[in-house]
């Protein structure tokens, strides 16, 4: 499979909230980066995904643009779904940047505007502190902590 399918691959499976494909898209020694969770290596990373499509309720994901140059790649996505903690509407924009080896997806990063997304999952309090690296860090040990948890109870 070239990677331009493989990226196709991956998003229509998150699309369909299928992590097993997703995962499966993966290098077994993936490493993955965003401002949400930070790196996340090997199990881990498919781990978050696997979260995202079960607890992800009303997640709807779009995407478009993918382009692969050699070993490096790029997509961008759009996520569209309620934030669990605040039941708040949340539109994220994305840029994804990837690294290939041996067919699968070795390196992956997630970027977007994170002050944005604060000021639409917090409201008033991402709008004032979502652009703080104190406001960033604690979120970022909150997602790894609800990371820990599915993964006690779930497994990997």
């Amino acid at each position: 499979m070239d990677n331009v399918a493989l990226l196709n691959k991956f998003y229509t499976a998150f699309q369909n909230r299928d992590a097993k494909t997703m995962s499966s898209c993966y290098h077994k020694d993936i490493v993955f980066k965003d401002t949400a969770f930070g790196i996340l290596k090997g199990d881990r990373a498919k781990s978050m995904w696997a979260m995202l499509c079960k607890t992800g309720k009303d997640l709807e994901i779009s995407f478009s643009e993918v382009e692969v140059i050699d070993d490096n790649g790029k997509v961008n996505w759009e996520a569209d779904y309620t934030f669990s903690a605040t039941q708040k509407k949340v539109h994220n924009v994305v840029y994804a940047e990837f690294i290939f080896k041996d067919g699968k997806i070795i390196e992956h990063i997630d970027t977007f505007c994170f002050h944005n997304w604060s000021k639409q999952a917090f409201g008033f309090i991402g709008r004032i502190f979502g652009n703080t690296a104190f406001f960033q860090r604690q979120f970022q040990e909150r997602a790894n902590r609800l990371l820990d948890e599915y993964i006690s109870k779930n497994g990997k």
